[in-house]
């Protein structure tokens, strides 16, 4: 992997791992995720316009059935997303998210697609099981002491992270097709799904416009943040697909996992840091020999 590569790749997982903790200190529901989408789609007009002023007058039934799809499943994603940073740590929640779908996806591919795994592939889900153990509380949670409020917190973040895993691998899937086999522009895919996640929330906002004002005057600025900086960490892994194999660029995402867990510890306050920090590592080990296995 080249050195421009490697940087761009760093750079992305610092700033998706940063507009997470943004979202974790928003503290919001439904619309916060409705704000932050009109915000992007108003923000990014203009790139959406040059992109799509071509290549979207030719999309068909299909085209537009994955952009559904994939505004529908990021909708889901960020909600239950939220839903657990209000629950639980991002340091728990976070790298589960992160670290799950891969796992979630090679599990699937072994028991019902019948593919064998290598040992590297091996180790890497044995590391994933073990980052989740360091993440869960590690050896305290043998031990009867163990607090139980503490534990019930864990217990939500692992839940939460898991079930935000399983939708990442859902849209990612999604995304993937669209953008491999039907050879959609991935910017658009993701921008255009913007109207999608627009229109699927405007009921929850529209239902109460006088607690969604008040929200809006507390969170705009962490939503406008988050429009603003989440799809530039998208951007430069693409780019850094030009200077790199696909193979080695996903699996070196999850150094993000790590950023989360360094910066969300320390931030927010959120205890078992050191554990957490040897969790997030042993996930992203665990993911990268799964990609490379």
């Amino acid at each position: 992997m080249s050195l421009t590569a490697f940087c761009l790749i760093v750079l992305a997982g610092l700033i998706h791992a940063g507009w997470n903790i943004v979202a974790k200190k928003a503290g919001g529901d439904s619309r916060f995720v409705f704000f932050t989408s009109v915000l992007l789609m108003l923000f990014w007009a203009p790139l959406g316009w040059w992109l799509g002023r071509e290549a979207v007058p030719r999309w068909g039934a299909v085209e537009w059935g994955f952009v559904v799809a994939s505004g529908v499943l990021h909708v889901v994603y960020f909600i239950v997303l939220l839903r657990g940073y209000r629950k639980a740590d991002l340091t728990v929640v976070y790298p589960l998210a992160r670290g799950s779908g891969p796992l979630l996806s090679s599990l699937f591919a072994i028991a019902v697609l019948g593919e064998r795994i290598s040992a590297l592939g091996a180790v890497g889900i044995a590391g994933v099981v073990g980052g989740v153990f360091l993440i869960a509380g590690g050896p305290g949670l043998l031990r009867a002491a163990h607090d139980p409020v503490a534990r019930k917190r864990v217990h939500k973040g692992m839940f939460y992270g898991v079930l935000t895993g399983v939708f990442i691998a859902s849209y990612t899937v999604v995304d993937g097709y669209a953008v491999k086999v039907l050879l959609m522009s991935p910017i658009l895919v993701d921008y255009m799904g913007n109207f999608v996640r627009v229109a699927v929330l405007a009921p929850s906002v529209l239902r109460d416009l006088p607690t969604a004002r008040q929200l809006w005057r507390v969170q705009w600025r962490y939503a406008l943040l988050v429009a603003v900086v989440s799809p530039v960490a998208y951007v430069l892994v693409l780019y850094a697909m030009r200077e790199a194999p696909l193979s080695l660029v996903a699996p070196a995402r999850e150094v993000s996992m790590l950023f989360a867990a360094l910066i969300g510890g320390r931030l927010l306050g959120e205890g078992d840091r050191v554990a957490r920090i040897c969790g997030a590592v042993c996930i992203a080990a665990g993911v990268s020999a799964l990609a490379l296995g």
